[in-house]
């Protein structure tokens, strides 16, 4: 009986390595799933690590201890070595620091000294050479110059600390005088190294400029007389700590230093940002976790499918030869075995090579994909392929079933009994009803993929398809009886040789489900990376996003951005709005007259420059003061003697030396003058506001102040004129023979004061918004307070904010703030038309860089995130599904071959000519594979419709943009024409094969 076998495989061994081909693709295709995961996962860590920030990548642990009260002065904090040693892969610095004056002129700006391990290795020496003994410190290279101290120079310094006097505030000394050496000048090379940790040594000093610290020797620091000092050890983990595959470890290990941080003492702190890459990559292992699997389901089924169906074309084709069997009386376990031993045989051989096949073509993806992962290769997901195998055996088995179980005289009919039976009609019903099902189950649980959901997608292609070829193939059958009618022959029997072809109904569903697993893909994939370049851009703001540390006002980081940028062609400031609580959305305000040649602008709204002249309509023109010696002149009267009322000015330096507000002291009555130095002032200032509180915070204020006049001003600015100012609360402005008539009227008090600022800026205030549009006519001001807003426009999103946000322009906000607050998260944003010494030339205005994003680096990084990586299984799943579509269709031909050979050769025989012999040969099956095309497509739309939302294209928590939800309609239109041309290609080739064997019969037979 083998050998029977063996020779029924070799009389038809081109439909035998057909379908060996196929068993081959479709165990591969299950392997490939876990396979590409297991490779997925080390290539999300490998892409994560090697694209984290400095501060992703470190651990800190510092305290701050009085050096006089211990024996030991050292570096060493306790017990700190005992608790990292649980921590291998590191690579440690420790640092040490204090306060000193000496050289500095102010008594409000101090130096650091700081010991930093190694720290010679790190700088680059300008003049003279580093510090090397007891006595030697170097400085850096600005400060020297500023300073005019050379290398070779003595310098007296001592330890200090800050003194809060508000008569003398400023730093006094705390601890003996040191003479020190100058050894050399340096220059730190490069400055964002992870070795320099995240300590800010080199910040910009507001009015000094770049920040340098003072190095020294760890001897210097353990005899020079000090009391506080800082110390740290930072940590850099190296490539053993975050090896790959001891990413648990490394999670353990942390948790344990921080289990052991009442070990260390609560004056102790660790601060690392570690755990948030460890979870980052969680996040993408877990979203690969999810979308593998869901083309992965299709892809089997569809090889499931084709097994089923290429074993049914071929025990199709040897219905005589069961016939024959059963005539002959055999046993029934003969006829069985002469019936499915030939597919058992070539499906077993096929699943064989399918096991190595699949793991090999996922090693050669995982290496032109994910280069430099490394790591060894696995072969633990061969452990599915016994599973694949014995599906691909049992839809072998089912296939067959019916010429199994069938009586002889089916069996010896030329067309076979229709397999339009209760059993055909149910099985398509349940898999109808499972679709259904599970893509309600995927609405109902709001998107989750897991248990039945995780199907729905592979369902629904499949349900989509036996439907379409139930539907289609009866107008292919009409179409035929027609073109018969009016003499078309070569197009009737194409087409008749599709609609009553036992099986061509299946054969249509499979290519259906072809074109759509792969159409499918390409929405995934086109979708996704769409999507990945807008969180790239628009999430980032800009081409480049500088973050700016420090104290930085906002009218400090306006003037020194546009300092460096007079003509506004690639950098722009950007401040963060305050929020005050959660039904109030984020807000940005930015110099709209940047917007348009800066900022990554969202498509479907309104265009950057429209909404910048929106955002900033004109305004009458500041208050300006010309000098430091602000000096005001007021009257007041009716006010309570009984209580105390004080004056208080906000102004802001034209120049970028920061805000203030200037304390005139108590309102005396009657005409006075009050008078103040202000610093920030020496180069111009402008007026925010006045205002005026009432100490004792009692109720029932009333009374009137007339504001003489207010200098040095500007005379452009005509303080009398009530119309220059506003006054929104407690009182009105009015014109007076002697000045601006402040009218006070306020029942509940003037506690938290009341402002009397110029009208310099348009109020309410324009903003546009994304989202819902603002229920309030305020939001929280760039001072803190409520701020009325005016809503000009309504944006798809606000550049790295997202779809619920709004956008103001920062100097008119900035013009209605009166806080003399720092500036909240202060960015700058650049083109990439910016110069390569853009950061240098933001520290030479004292703008401090201690972030730099940039668009394409966060692209990159997305690009090697979870999502973005396993995305490239849905283009081999693609690959494979359409070898499984061209495997089925050539093991149709093969078995359809020696019946059509014999009808046509008797066509022929009666006059058939050789161009409708040509047109039956070549349009049946490219026919049949162009309505599939159209409705594969049609299918792939639909089921993204139902599920794509469904799909974590962007990880597991991605922020809130404005996404593609459709893939590019020429994406989808080449990946059919793909799927098309190469499906014709092979049905080309069979249809001339066709064609040869009839001119060989009719030549065997002397026609």
């Amino acid at each position: 009986m083998i050998s029977l076998v063996l020779a029924m495989i070799w009389s038809r061994r081109g439909q035998a390595i057909t379908l060996t081909l196929l068993a081959c693709f479709a165990v591969a295709a299950a392997v490939a799933s876990p396979a590409y995961l297991a490779a997925a996962d080390r290539a999300i860590a490998v892409g994560q690590i090697a694209t984290a920030d400095t501060v992703e990548r470190t651990l800190v642990v510092s305290t701050v201890q009085n050096d006089r009260d211990t024996e030991d002065g050292g570096i060493e904090f306790k017990d700190i070595g005992r608790s990292l040693i649980q921590l291998p892969g590191f690579a440690y610095t420790y640092a040490a620091e204090f306060a000193v004056i000496g050289i500095e002129r102010s008594p409000l700006h101090a130096d650091r000294v700081v010991f930093r391990q190694d720290v010679c290795e790190h700088v680059r020496m300008v003049t003279g050479r580093c510090a090397a003994v007891e006595g030697e410190v170097i400085l850096g290279t600005a400060t020297a110059a500023r300073l005019d101290l050379v290398a070779g120079q003595s310098i007296i310094m001592r330890a200090a600390r800050f003194s809060d006097d508000p008569g003398h505030p400023g730093y006094v000394p705390d601890g003996k005088a040191k003479k020190l050496l100058i050894a050399g000048t340096y220059a730190a090379s490069r400055p964002a190294d992870a070795y320099w940790g995240t300590h800010g040594y080199f910040t910009a000093v507001p009015g000094l400029g770049p920040g340098e610290p003072i190095f020294t020797t760890a001897g210097t620091l353990a005899v020079m007389d000090h009391g506080y000092t800082a110390k740290s050890v930072d940590g850099t983990a190296g490539p053993r700590a975050l090896d790959p595959d001891r990413l648990g470890d490394l999670r353990a290990g942390l948790a344990g230093l921080d289990a052991s941080r009442e070990e260390l003492g609560s004056a102790i702190d660790i601060r690392t940002q570690i755990p948030a890459l460890l979870d980052r990559i969680d996040a993408g292992r877990a979203a690969a976790g999810l979308l593998v699997p869901v083309l992965a389901v299709p892809l089997v089924l569809l090889a499931c499918f084709s097994i089923f169906l290429a074993a049914g074309y071929g025990t199709e084709g040897r219905r005589p030869e069961l016939a024959v069997v059963a005539l002959r009386g055999s046993r029934w376990w003969i006829r069985w075995w002469l019936a499915i031993g030939e597919n058992v045989a070539a499906v077993v051989a096929g699943a064989a090579a399918g096991c190595v096949a699949g793991q090999l073509l996922v090693n050669a993806v995982s290496a032109a994909r994910f280069p430099g992962a490394g790591g060894p290769e696995s072969w633990g997901s061969l452990r599915y392929a016994p599973y694949a195998a014995l599906a691909a055996l049992v839809a072998t088995v089912l296939a067959q079933r019916r010429q199994l179980i069938s009586p002889v005289v089916d069996l010896l009919r030329r067309n076979a009994v229709s397999a339009d039976d209760r059993r055909t009609l149910a099985a398509e019903a349940l898999i109808v009803l499972l679709a259904i099902v599970a893509t309600v189950q995927l609405v109902i649980s709001d998107g989750s993929l897991t248990g039945v959901s995780l199907v729905a997608p592979a369902f629904l292609m499949l349900a989509v398809a036996v439907l379409a070829a139930r539907l289609v193939l009866p107008i292919v059958n009409r179409f035929a009886a027609r073109a018969l009618a009016r003499g078309h022959l070569g197009a009737a029997l194409a087409a008749f040789q599709l609609s009553r072809r036992p099986g061509a109904r299946r054969l249509l569903a499979l290519l259906v489900a072809t074109v759509a697993v792969a159409g499918y893909a390409a929405c995934a994939f086109d979708v996704a990376a769409r999507g990945r370049t807008v969180q790239a851009d628009l999430g980032v703001g800009a081409h480049r996003v500088l973050d700016i540390g420090g104290s930085v006002f906002r009218s400090q980081l306006l003037t020194a951005v546009r300092t460096v940028d007079p003509d506004g062609r690639y950098a722009m400031a950007v401040v963060r709005m305050p929020n005050a609580g959660h039904n109030e959305p984020p807000g940005l305000a930015v110099d709209t007259t940047r917007l348009a040649a800066v900022a990554n602008w969202p498509a479907g709204g309104p265009s950057a420059d429209r909404l910048a002249s929106r955002l900033r309509p004109a305004a009458a023109a500041p208050l300006l003061l010309t000098g430091p010696d602000l000096t005001v002149e007021a009257t007041s009267a009716g006010l309570s003697p009984t209580k105390e009322f004080r004056l208080v000015v906000a102004v802001s330096s034209t120049t970028g030396r920061g805000d203030e507000l200037v304390q005139l002291g108590k309102i005396r009555p009657g005409k006075a003058r009050y008078q103040q130095r202000v610093g920030v002032c020496a180069q111009g200032c402008r007026v925010n506001g006045i205002k005026i509180v009432e100490a004792t915070g009692t109720t029932g204020v009333a009374g009137r102040l007339v504001l003489n006049s207010i200098g040095p001003a500007d005379p452009a600015f005509p303080v009398a004129e009530p119309g220059r100012w506003r006054m929104t609360e407690d009182g009105t402005v009015t014109g007076d023979p002697a000045g601006l008539r402040i009218t006070l009227n306020a029942p509940a008090g003037l506690a938290g004061g009341t402002w009397i600022s110029p009208a310099d800026a348009p109020y309410p205030l324009p903003l546009a918004y994304a989202g819902a549009k603002p229920l309030a006519d305020s939001i929280t001001g760039a001072g803190g307070g409520p701020l009325p807003v005016e809503p000009v426009a309504d944006l798809p999103a606000v550049p790295q904010l997202g779809r619920h946000a709004t956008i103001v322009d920062l100097e008119w906000a900035d013009r209605l703030a009166t806080d003399a607050e720092i500036a909240l998260n202060p960015q700058v944003w650049l083109s990439p038309d910016a110069p390569a010494d853009i950061v240098d030339r933001f520290l030479a205005q004292g703008l401090t860089v201690v972030g730099d994003v940039r668009a394409d680096r966060i692209g990159r990084q997305l690009d090697r995130q979870g999502a973005a990586l396993s995305l490239w299984f849905y283009v081999l799943a693609g690959a494979l599904a359409v070898l499984l579509g061209a495997g089925a269709l050539v093991l149709a031909a093969a078995v359809d071959r020696a019946r059509r050979v014999e009808d046509l050769s008797a066509l022929r025989a009666q006059g058939l000519s050789r161009g409708r012999l040509t047109s039956a040969t070549s349009w049946t099956y490219p026919v049949l594979i162009a309505i599939a095309a159209v409705v594969g497509l049609g299918t792939a739309l639909v089921t993204w419709l139902a599920t794509g939302w469904a799909l974590p294209l962007a990880g597991l928590h991605p922020p809130d943009l404005p996404r593609p939800a459709w893939p590019g309609i020429g994406t989808m239109i080449g990946t059919t024409a793909v799927v098309f041309l190469f499906l014709v290609l092979v049905a080309a080739a069979t249809g001339r094969d066709l064609r040869r064997r009839v001119a060989r019969r009719e030549t065997a037979a002397g026609r």
